[in-house]
């Protein structure tokens, strides 16, 4: 009897949380403020990639609030670390689209810590826009080859970046030899050796071997001995600065001294910290934009940028920027802050005035936009060339 009579008071409160939360999440609706999550890796592994990204978020949104917002009404960020983990990024999306009542959610910066919630996201018809999760079963998915109707995208994706570094060791570096050495285990670092490996191949390059390491390993010097007895021109890393720091760092105390590179992942301070300024030397990667690009919008956005976080923004920051860019301009062109009418817009995203690039957004929900290749020289990012897609 006892034990009916407490379950009746539980299913009470149970009840009246559920009103008390929905009143709390309808409340979004009515608002002076229209609620977007930010789901970024503010700590762990690629840390640094969420922090650039949500400054530049940041930056936009000050902006646009102070410009009047959107709407008539504010933009206000819920965020949360993700943890540079796939759990956690699940986690914080649930937790962003049931518990934050969020119309939008910008992030994740990686592919797997995006596609880990991508399913969620589609289930709750909430729009996702990443700045850059580059691996293409991010918006379509790989088992239907069908489009996910509310994932979406700023950034381009890993066949253009690995088909043109492929191109540019062949044709600018005269290179025909690689090896390729990736993280098996992440999405992006698979995909984009992926695309560079059929790439090189095609265009009259020799692949020696293709290795591969672990997101927990810290000791590469067996591989790189391996890689070291083959002789290779060239050695291609698509994976993220944490690791690629000690790569690089450990080939060159091997006295591997060829040219080696990767993608926007190694865009990270951390890089030179952990590899060294000199053991850089010689390293090409593919990225989003240049901070030395001459282009007036990329010299006004690093100028704001460093007036208010004193430091020079990275390729995270600027792409973080221009998502903001997007997701507003589609909630203007929708006439209304809901999940629905957002993604409807973001589908027909064309020509937003971004730093990085003006941005269209194809049948793929993918940014059509084009890349640089930045070498490091003494530590620090220098221009090479601008790829158009």
């Amino acid at each position: 009897m006892r034990k009916s009579f407490l379950t009746v008071i539980a299913v009470v409160l149970l009840s009246f949380l559920l009103l008390f939360t929905s009143a709390c999440g309808n409340k979004s609706s009515t608002s002076d403020t229209i609620k977007i999550g930010a789901n970024l890796e503010l700590s762990g592994n690629v840390a640094t990639l969420g922090q650039s990204g949500l400054n530049g978020v940041m930056l936009a949104v000050e902006e646009i609030n102070a410009a009047g917002g959107v709407l008539g009404k504010k933009i206000e960020i819920v965020k949360y670390d993700n943890k540079s983990d796939n759990t956690e990024a699940a986690s914080v999306a649930t937790r962003l689209i049931t518990q934050d009542k969020v119309v939008a959610i910008i992030g994740s910066m990686t592919s797997g810590n995006t596609l880990s919630y991508v399913n969620i996201a589609e289930t709750n018809k909430v729009p996702v826009i990443s700045p850059s999760a580059t691996n293409p079963d991010v918006t379509v998915d790989p088992k239907t080859g069908k489009v996910r109707e509310y994932i979406f995208r700023t950034c381009f994706i890993d066949p253009f970046q690995g088909t043109a570094m492929a191109k540019f060791v062949l044709n600018e570096l005269k290179l025909k030899k690689a090896v390729v050495l990736k993280d098996n285990t992440a999405p992006y670092s698979v995909g984009l050796a992926k695309f560079f490996v059929e790439a090189f191949k095609n265009n009259g390059g020799e692949i020696l071997a293709d290795e591969n390491y672990t997101s927990n390993d810290q000791d590469f010097r067996s591989v790189l001995t391996k890689i070291k007895g083959l002789n290779p021109e060239f050695i291609y890393v698509p994976g993220y600065y944490e690791q690629v720091g000690q790569i690089v760092k450990q080939a060159r105390e091997l006295g591997i001294n060829v040219p080696m590179g990767g993608g926007d992942g190694w865009d990270s301070p951390k890089l030179v910290e952990i590899a060294g300024a000199a053991p850089l030397n010689n390293t090409f990667i593919t990225n989003h934009y240049s901070s030395l690009m001459p282009d007036p919008k990329v010299q006004d956005f690093v100028k704001k940028y460093k007036e208010k976080y004193g430091s020079e923004p990275d390729a995270m920051a600027a792409v973080g920027y221009d998502t903001v860019l997007v997701l507003v301009d589609a909630i203007k062109r929708a006439g209304e802050a809901t999940p629905e009418k957002i993604k409807e817009a973001l589908k027909t995203t064309k020509d937003v005035e971004g730093v990085t690039a003006k941005i269209s957004l194809d049948e793929n929900h993918n940014a059509v936009k084009g890349l640089v290749i930045l070498e490091y020289k003494d530590g620090k990012q220098t221009y090479k060339a601008y790829v158009n897609p």
